[in-house]
């Protein structure tokens, strides 16, 4: 069987080389990508950080796992359902769980679901703790509890950064595994771009202000229903943020300062690829990189000025849509000979190039599905579909297994057997048709001080999105939040927006459409 390298980062939206984006630099994670089967479509069940995690660890939605906050654990809450870990674990793995992988607290009973999840307990860097106090110098060198907030390291606490340290943990775990000859599943999860920006100062060379654009659309789309807008409160409580004094919900940021969160969230993502090129090269040191299947995702995205937004809390794609790539030994590679280098560490400020991905799928896919993907591709039994109700049952998945989409080469040919000839039910074909689920609670109609982060207690709506190749379509419903309960009968706004003319989902046509069908398949 093959051992399991499963990356998960926090925040990352597709902002690399290998997603065709031209300013980035993240070499070391094209060249994961070129070696790998490369998702172009995926997307995470709700965008932020404690429901989207206990949804792909467990394979089920946050309907299932009743978690749309960060304060109940599914095991009491819902159903005590297994996770990805644990179905390794209970099938010979040893499991290990390295930084930020379940959300911490209450959500994964405060131990990360130790000991159902994990081998031996988990490894928390300790620079975590000061992730948000008052590391950031400003200009008149006072520290501050900063967005924007490069670093010198040999001034932080202990002299590192979490993300440092997770690595060094990781690389120590795959030299002791390499001595104990055991199968792992080692989940390693970095806490970058995560705000704050805090990474080493030097990457910001890499990044000159003067390359760094406004979003595409940094104004609040006309005919966007105020319930489906994100006001990003845990931005304006950053100390250089407060210090703009911008007007609450929708006040724009200035354009400068705009310019240098994003700069910030880029250097943060080329420190992360540092990260992972050292954790990949490890793998290769210790020789185990011809027998271990490596994945790469985030938990959901981010917005950097889209629509006017920060931070993730929405339904967009820009929220939703994550990297997902696969390197599998002999399947999206040839087999590599043993010694052989496939991850040789690549310098982002000298390396210049990019590398192309070895197959790229424009599938829509969701996280939900990573654990049947991952024990189909270790060769474990996939776990069943769950029934409708699933709350008693301990081990299924509300996902399926990709596996089928990793041949590109056969995806060309197939596509012609999708589409649908007369005699067969549009239904039918329609149902055929992948989708990817994604849903956000809000607290009320119009943007509030908790409309990010509501608790359970005060979610009133829910809205639910569906996103095809074509369309990414969304309805907000009335919500019960003491029963979990969603009336499709009493929709409060809705959203389409149709890809093909409108890829940053600026223009809500939703209400010059005849939608009846989108509404069906929603409810279906």
């Amino acid at each position: 069987g093959m051992n399991v390298l499963f990356i998960v980062v926090d925040d990352l939206r597709p902002v690399l080389g290998s997603y065709g984006d031209k300013l980035v630099k993240s070499p070391n994670i094209d060249q994961l990508a070129s070696q790998s089967i490369v998702f172009s479509n995926a997307y995470a069940q709700q965008a932020v950080c404690a429901p989207s995690r206990v949804s792909f660890l467990t394979g089920r939605r946050p309907d299932t796992t009743r978690l749309y906050d960060f304060y109940s654990y599914w095991r009491v809450h819902a159903g005590n359902y297994s996770t990805m870990p644990q179905y390794f674990k209970e099938n010979g793995y040893m499991t290990l769980s390295v930084g930020k992988v379940f959300h911490p607290g209450v959500s994964s009973n405060h131990s990360d679901d130790y000991p159902y999840s994990w081998s031996i307990p988990p490894f928390h860097p300790s620079a975590e703790k000061y992730e948000n106090d008052k590391t950031c110098r400003g200009k008149d060198g006072k520290l501050y509890a900063n967005l924007v907030c490069p670093v010198d390291v040999t001034e932080m606490p202990g002299g590192t950064l979490p993300d440092i340290q997770s690595t060094e943990e990781a690389i120590r775990l795959l030299n002791v595994m390499k001595t104990n000859r055991q199968k792992f599943f080692l989940a390693v999860g970095y806490h970058k771009p995560h705000i704050p920006l805090r990474y080493p100062q030097e990457f910001l060379k890499l990044y000159p202000l003067e390359n760094i654009t406004l979003a595409p659309d940094p104004w609040v789309p006309k005919k966007l229903p105020p319930v489906a807008y994100n006001p990003w409160m845990d931005i304006r409580q950053r100390d250089d943020v407060e210090a703009l004094n911008v007007s609450f919900p929708y006040g724009p940021l200035p354009d400068d300062f705009q310019r240098q969160i994003r700069q910030s969230y880029y250097a943060a993502v080329s420190y992360l690829d540092v990260q992972v090129g050292l954790l990949l090269s490890a793998l290769d040191n210790v020789g185990l990189s011809n027998n271990t299947v490596v994945v790469f995702t985030a938990d959901h995205g981010w917005s950097l000025g889209e629509h006017g937004e920060w931070a993730k809390y929405s339904n967009f794609d820009v929220a939703t849509r994550v990297p997902l790539m696969f390197y599998v030994p002999g399947m999206t590679t040839s087999p590599v000979s043993q010694g052989a280098r496939v991850f040789p560490y690549l310098d982002p400020f000298s390396h210049v190039g990019g590398s192309a991905p070895q197959g790229q799928s424009k599938k829509v896919v969701e996280l939900v599905s990573l654990f049947p993907t991952l024990a189909e591709l270790a060769g474990l039994q996939v776990p069943p579909a769950c029934p409708e109700a699933s709350f008693g049952v301990v081990l299924c998945t509300e996902g399926t297994s990709i596996v089928r989409y990793f041949n590109v080469s056969e995806e060309k040919v197939q596509e012609g057997k999708e589409g649908c000839d007369d005699t067969d039910s549009t239904d039918r074909c329609f149902n055929e048709e992948p989708v990817a689920f994604s849903q956000y609670p809000r607290p009320a109609d119009t943007p509030q001080w908790n409309s990010d982060k509501p608790r359970l207690k005060d979610i009133r709506i829910m809205g639910y999105s569906m996103r095809t190749i074509d369309y990414r379509y969304t309805v907000w419903v009335q919500f019960d939040p003491h029963n979990f309960s969603a009336n499709f009968e009493d929709v409060h706004a809705g959203e389409l927006y149709m890809m093909e003319t409108d890829p940053n989902q600026d223009h809500n046509i939703y209400n010059n459409t005849l939608h009846g069908w989108f509404f069906k398949k929603i409810l279906g």
